[in-house]
């Protein structure tokens, strides 16, 4: 494992200015006829003799990826607690996501992505999205905006299934639908409160007029927090606007704002946590004034078969670390301009089959990201890092070839532009090692991915792919605040090969996915020393040599009962295997790569009357893994217990929930940082898990 000496705690936060192409292309639309979309896999979906939601478009579209592909339904998570990507990203395989603090940090991993890079919920190795525009860039990804406010949906494509939203990393890409006026009509307001001083209250207002639809959401949470001296306080704006100038052409508008403001929890030893997990040994503090994001996505449409979609975004997210506690404060500010092409045509002739053909442009470019270092001291200025110019860039042409009514072949070509600028442009000492203050680099990376779907029947299918994954360095793994140099990263590189099924037949609904990847130059972070009272944490950035991650990703939907008025006994489960390990390393030989639990389950047993009342019991288990390269030693195995009941009016105006989480009060571990040999000492590098408690929510809707 090479050791490149990074900078101190992550960037995080976000904004966005976009504006709309609507007006201008309004012209090319004219006067034209209606074209009715003429996909025929599309049309045939039916529920219960209605038109289909917005989620089961979502579900049949990503079936036709070959490939693990999930949708979840925001609706069904807010019949519970609904604070954080934990709480979204249940009950889904594959998928790890813990919170620490009770905020938006969240532990985000998929297949082993960003495994061990996780400060108060900094995540790597997936691309985060926001309508199909992407809040992950040069710099990373905010964590501040992944407090879900006003979704409607989410999609999760793992690894390279995400290749429609020329997502290159090993993780893939989570994209999060934002209401509109359509999925949201009316008046709504919703109240949460739990332990812990929760508090979280919601007004949204949406509707359409003619040719547009409108929706606008205001959002408020509050926390005192678990660990003392943790409390946290946000406010949120949603606005999201589209209008249909004629058959041809629309437009949508979504503006996100957030303020945040919140004091971490620290990590604490295994015996800190089991003698009492309310203490925090040390105050850490970050305040965002003002994530902004603003994105317009355009849509015209040439003809029934080809369409151009044109996402213009900025993304502006300003972040102050450690300006109360941290010895040296930091003040990063940073905007990303975001480009999308995309140029689609269906039904289609190739070798004189049917084909889907598709061309993206994508472009995330860092017009300005620096991050400055104070003295708290004193207040003066130690450093100064600048890493505008900073971009990725990607062109992808992907093509789905229908062999016949069950094979479908396909196939995908990326080629990335990763150009990282960094320099260091103030510094109160002097570099005195063999590393330069000034680094940058402009490379080109192909991958390629090719798959094949086959529909057994109907309702199952079976899928497997091949594809290469590329995850480039942020700007701030390469320093930022801590030294007077920069060090050189490469990008990830990694081959995977990936093995399905899914679908349903009688009282069963699942997907089961087996992968095996080849990484070289794997990302790894690890802390070199930890925070205290009197030092900021120092931290390494490191390309590993070659490593290994393959694993399980298995879900099941059961239905085990069902009355002839409707009551419904359901059984959820998700299991995930995880095992990840180094490749004959010099130091390490084939040690396993620390920070995520081996095997991973959930599950949730439901009842359901069909007048709108539910109840339930959940589970959720971890193994035990370790935190060091070495393998010296482990995060503590937990299960924790949960029951849910309420009630959803069937005329769809209130719903009341109860959500109580951690019955049993376990003293657990939620994440963990990691190091190089701890011989077998405990130390503190575990965050903590919330306690007992239970939530409660109310809402109402004025139709």
């Amino acid at each position: 494992m090479k050791h490149h000496v990074g900078g101190v705690l992550p960037p995080g936060g976000g904004k966005t200015v976009i504006w709309t192409l609507g007006a201008v292309l309004a012209c090319l639309g004219g006067t034209a006829q209606a074209a009715e979309q003429s996909d025929a896999r599309l049309a045939t979906v039916v529920v219960e003799g209605s038109r289909a939601s917005e989620v089961e478009k979502a579900r049949v579209e990503l079936e036709k990826v070959a490939g693990a592909a999930r949708v979840v339904d925001n609706q069904e998570v807010e019949r519970g607690r609904a604070q954080n990507a934990e709480d979204v990203l249940a009950l889904q395989p594959g998928v790890f996501a813990q919170a620490t603090s009770g905020t938006g940090a969240n532990k985000i991993s998929i297949r082993g992505s960003g495994l061990n890079t996780f400060y108060q919920g900094y995540v790597m190795g997936i691309k985060f999205l926001y309508d199909g525009l992407p809040i992950t860039g040069p710099g990373g990804t905010q964590e501040d905006l992944l407090n879900m406010a006003a979704v409607d949906r989410t999609e999760v494509l793992y690894g390279a299934n995400a290749f429609s939203h020329t997502a290159l990393s090993l993780g893939g890409a989570i994209n999060f639908i934002t209401h509109t006026g359509r999925t949201s009509p009316g008046a709504y307001a919703r109240v949460d409160f739990g332990p812990f001083g929760y508090r979280r209250q919601q007004l949204s207002y949406g509707g359409v007029s003619g040719d547009s639809d409108y929706y606008i959401s205001v959002l408020h949470n509050e926390r005192d927090g678990f660990q003392d001296d943790t409390p946290n306080k946000g406010r949120d704006f949603i606005a999201n606007v589209g209008h249909t100038f004629n058959p041809r052409l629309d437009t949508r508008l979504t503006i996100r704002y957030r303020e945040e403001e919140l004091l971490n929890g620290s990590t604490l030893t295994r015996a800190q946590i089991k003698d009492d997990p309310t203490h925090n040994r040390l105050l850490s503090d970050r305040r965002k004034d003002g994530t902004t994001l603003i994105g317009s996505t355009t849509t015209y449409r040439f003809d029934d078969d080809s369409r151009l979609e044109i996402g213009l975004g900025v993304n502006d997210y300003p972040l102050l670390n450690g300006w109360r506690y941290a010895a040296t404060a930091q003040d990063w500010r940073s905007t990303d301009v975001n480009t999308v092409l995309r140029y689609l045509r269906t039904d289609d002739r190739l070798f004189g089959l049917p084909s889907d053909t598709t061309l993206t442009f994508s472009d995330t470019r860092l017009v300005r990201g620096d991050v400055k270092g104070y003295r708290r001291s004193d207040w003066q200025q130690v450093r100064h890092t600048d890493y505008s110019g900073s971009r990725d860039t990607v062109f992808a042409i992907g093509n789905e070839l229908y062999l016949d009514d069950r094979y479908t072949l396909s196939s995908g070509l990326s080629l990335i532009n990763i150009d990282r600028t960094a320099r260091i442009k103030y510094s109160n000492t002097a570099n005195t090692s063999t590393f330069p203050d000034n680094l940058s680099y402009n490379e080109w990376h192909v991958a390629p991915r090719i798959g094949l779907s086959y529909q057994l029947n109907p309702t199952v299918q079976l899928f497997g792919n091949l594809s290469r994954s590329i995850d480039p360095p942020v700007t701030w793994q390469h320093g930022s605040t801590a030294n007077a140099y920069l060090r050189p990263l490469d990008p990830q590189k990694g081959t995977t090969v990936e093995f399905g099924i899914r679908g349903s037949a009688g009282i069963f609904d699942g997907s089961l996915s087996i992968y095996r990847s080849w990484i070289s130059d794997e990302l790894l972070t690890v802390i070199v020393t930890p925070a205290t009272q009197t030092t900021d944490a120092v931290t390494a950035n490191a390309n590993a040599s070659d490593t290994i991650h393959q694993g399980i990703e298995a879900g099941l939907d059961t239905r085990l009962w069902e009355s002839a008025r409707g009551d419904q006994v359901i059984l959820r489960q998700a299991y995930t295997f995880n095992d990840f390990f180094y490749r004959d390393d010099d130091a390490f030989g084939s040690n396993a790569l620390p920070s995520l639990p081996r095997h991973y389950y959930q599950a949730e047993l439901q009842y359901r009357h069909p007048a709108g009342f539910y109840a339930g019991v959940n589970l959720r288990t971890a193994s035990s893994y370790y935190v060091d390269y070495a393998n010296t030693l482990k995060a503590p195995s937990y299960t924790l217990w949960g029951a849910k009941v309420g009630y959803d009016d069937p005329g769809e105006r209130w719903s009341v929930y109860l959500d109580a989480r951690n019955l049993t009060d376990e003293h657990y571990v939620t994440a963990a940082n990691t190091a190089y040999d701890l011989r077998g000492v405990d130390s503190p590098n575990f965050y903590v898990g919330d306690g007992l408690g239970v939530y409660a929510g109310i809402s109402y809707r004025f139709h």
